[in-house]
């Protein structure tokens, strides 16, 4: 099979509280996987969902239908693929969008508008996440996705967000990735190791057995006081943490030393609140000191079942991905882990920006999807529990 040729494809993203799109270039197969983002732009609701505590998907649902179509314009438009002009939609082409968007009547309004007066974009191929995520909101971007496709006459790609977190490290450093891998992703709402056999091959070694990690950062944080979104509120305290803090809690390692590679981080976060009800009233230097123990037994669970997992499948590459990759000191800790192995491997990293959810990170899960099978989705679902080793 002759390598795909280069390929523009535009990635929609609302599996949870961001609303992203992106245009990406993507170009040689399966074997290196090379991509150019185009534009890119994401809305993010931390401020509407921050009274609450945590994503509301009622509310992720409606800002996604809100702000979605300005990000489409304004992706198109930045990568100079789209022109204004007559493009009169047929009556069946406009009761079909408007049957796809049923519910939410102001979007396929504002959408026919849009594609009335713009001219069919130059791309290639669209591709939407179509799980794991909240259904809610992935039912937005996949409604949207297959409304433009009908639209368009674009070839539709179902998306695993897990597998664009795999990917996303290549998205600014296009290379050849020594297989097999081990792929460690940590979020908000998922914590998994995946064995990769090579770009579209995955299996599952491992996963939370209850609370994500990212999800026990929030819940850490509010104990501690702190605000949301709690991952970055609870990482900036503990790197206050230094040796003439006071105080110096222990707390455990869950799982640790199991022969699997599950993990639990809801035995933990209890853990925090216990101590935090012993030592009451919590003053800062208390704070920092239960944050910083909190991260440092986080990243030690982590780093110690990713580095098993590398050791006993004989992986060359170790690739993380997800929202909780930004913390520093887990960061810290797989580099050292790294650095002491007889022969260290390559860590790929994703940039800042693409660590936590992005629509680059989509249409490059697409692009691999494209790539391995040719075949497009006309009709496309929302999966909220899809797991990335089985097929849509």
């Amino acid at each position: 099979m002759n390598p795909p040729i280069p390929t523009k494809i535009l990635g929609i993203e609302t599996s949870c509280d961001d609303t992203a799109v992106s245009l990406v270039e993507a170009s040689g197969g399966l074997n290196k996987p090379s991509f150019k983002i185009l534009a890119q732009a994401v809305s993010s609701q931390t401020e509407i969902h921050c009274p609450w505590g945590g994503v509301v998907p009622s509310l992720a649902k409606r800002e996604h239908a809100k702000n979605i179509v300005p990000l489409l314009a304004q992706v198109l438009s930045q990568a100079k693929v789209i022109e204004n002009g007559k493009n009169k939609l047929g009556k069946k082409t406009i009761e079909q969008i408007q049957e796809l968007l049923t519910r939410e009547n102001d979007l396929a309004e504002v959408l026919i508008t849009f594609l009335e007066e713009h001219k069919v974009p130059s791309i290639d191929a669209i591709a939407v996440t179509a799980g794991p995520g909240l259904e809610p909101a992935l039912w937005v971007g996949i409604n949207l996705a297959q409304a433009l496709s009908l639209a368009w006459e674009k070839p539709l790609i179902p998306a695993n967000h897990m597998e664009g977190h795999l990917i996303s490290p290549l998205l600014t450093n296009p290379k050849k990735v020594p297989f097999p891998a081990i792929g460690l992703l940590v979020s908000g709402g998922h914590t998994e190791l995946i064995l990769i056999k090579k770009w579209g091959q995955y299996k599952i070694l491992g996963h939370t057995r209850d609370d994500a990690a990212g999800e026990a950062f929030d819940k850490v944080a509010r104990i501690l006081g702190l605000p949301y979104p709690g991952g970055p509120a609870v990482s900036q305290l503990a790197l206050l943490f230094d040796e003439n803090n006071p105080y110096n809690f222990k707390l455990p390692r869950p799982m640790l030393r199991t022969d699997n590679y599950d993990f639990s981080f809801s035995g933990l976060k209890t853990a925090v609140l216990y101590t935090a009800k012993e030592i009451a009233p919590l003053d800062k230097a208390k704070k920092i000191a239960l944050a910083w123990e909190f991260e440092q037994a986080t990243a030690e669970v982590l780093t110690t079942k990713a580095f098993k997992a590398v050791k006993n499948f004989k992986a060359k590459t170790l690739i993380v991905g997800g929202g909780v990759m930004a913390n520093q000191i887990l960061r810290e800790k797989l580099k050292a882990k790294n650095e002491n192995l007889s022969t260290p491997i390559e860590i790929l990293w994703p940039i800042k920006d693409h660590a936590t959810d992005n629509a680059s990170m989509i249409a490059g899960a697409g692009y691999l999807k494209l790539a391995k099978t040719r075949k497009p989705n006309k009709n496309i679902r929302a999966k909220g529990q899809w797991a990335i080793d089985t097929s849509f």
